[in-house]
């Protein structure tokens, strides 16, 4: 009897902790936002793979609810539109690349996300032409950071100092340059929320 007792307590600590554990993680949120036409698939997908392979919870958000479209043909569903998300909610803000991305380079939404982040000290990243979105909304200035070539100017005439690399922390701003950056920018996100805990 006795045994049966050590067993049955056993068994409901073991539900309890997993179930701990599995709030805790739930309780982890990155916001990816994407452009509704050509974002850049690699730029979304690798991060988002090894951002849900460390517990976190993914949250994809765009201009419409419609299914997105990437430049190589991945199509995802957006959870949220752009203008729905709350800076709050997340321990990292993540501008995804490609040609599509210039749809945010002068929009007010994706400009008050990336200062509101930078006000509130969240993890705020962009990659490949969408740390132009960041230029443009003077977070960048003073800041080292990195873009796909062609931008490289623009992120200058905005007041970041434009290094070239693959990828660029400068503080809290993580910037990668293209799709060949993606594991690299992903992990240096996360080594940045390891050391923000």
């Amino acid at each position: 009897m006795a045994i049966f007792i050590k067993t049955f307590i056993f068994s409901i600590f073991l539900i309890l902790l997993s179930f701990f554990s599995l709030s805790a993680k739930n309780g982890k949120k990155i916001l990816m936002i994407i452009a509704h036409q050509n974002f850049r698939d690699e730029e979304l997908l690798v991060p988002k793979k090894i951002f849900e392979k460390e517990g976190y919870q993914v949250i994809i958000a765009s201009s419409s609810l419609k299914p997105a479209k990437g430049m190589l043909g991945a199509v995802v569903t957006p959870n949220i539109l752009i203008n729905q998300a709350k800076v709050d909610e997340y321990e990292a803000i993540v501008f995804v690349g490609g040609v599509g991305a210039q749809e945010y380079f002068h929009d007010a939404t994706a400009h008050k996300i990336a200062k509101e982040a930078i006000s509130k000290g969240k993890i705020l990243a962009a990659i490949c032409l969408a740390p132009r979105t960041l230029a443009e909304a003077g977070v960048l200035k003073g800041k080292k950071a990195t873009v796909w070539s062609s931008e490289g100017k623009a992120l200058e005439a905005k007041g970041a100092i434009y290094t070239g690399k693959n990828v660029e922390i400068d503080g809290k701003i993580v910037t990668g340059s293209g799709p060949q950056a993606a594991e690299e920018f992903a992990k240096s996100i996360l080594n940045l929320l390891k050391v923000q805990k």
